[in-house]
């Protein structure tokens, strides 16, 4: 292991930067296992066996997208190009969701502020993760 100067504002933004990681992963985690568990009906009903085999699926994918975010906070800063890939994926689910709300109508709150992580604060995180990593500047 390198040994550098470390500048204390670093270490406190890093700590700060993995504490909102680890909370706002709780989101897919929590929610992906949700919808593994309870299939269609999460969304407000059974609907059919293959909506139901959909939304299980999709949910397998949130929850793996949480479990890799929560896999790098230990060494967050290093981890730049997987923090982007994942946040494109959410900013891309995130856009189809939206599409949805434009095309079908409003969804219910609970799915208006999944847009909101999605869109918002998935790469406002992506982009403290960018600015941590970065040299700093003398």
């Amino acid at each position: 292991m390198r040994h550098r100067n470390i500048n204390p504002r670093h270490v406190i933004e890093r700590r700060a930067l993995q504490g909102a990681v680890l909370i706002a992963g709780l989101v897919p985690v929590s929610t992906g296992l949700a919808g593994m568990i309870v299939g269609g009906g999460m969304a407000g009903g059974a609907g059919t066996t293959d909506l139901d085999s959909h939304v299980r699926y999709l949910s397998g994918l949130l929850l793996g997208i949480g479990l890799l975010f929560w896999g790098m906070v230990p060494s967050i800063e290093r981890h730049g190009p997987i923090v982007r890939a994942l946040t494109f994926l959410v900013v891309i689910g995130g856009l189809a969701r939206l599409a949805g709300w434009l095309f079908v109508g409003t969804p219910s709150t609970p799915m208006i502020a999944a847009v909101g992580m999605e869109l918002v604060v998935t790469p406002l995180l992506c982009l403290w993760q960018i600015r941590l990593a970065s040299p700093p500047t003398t």
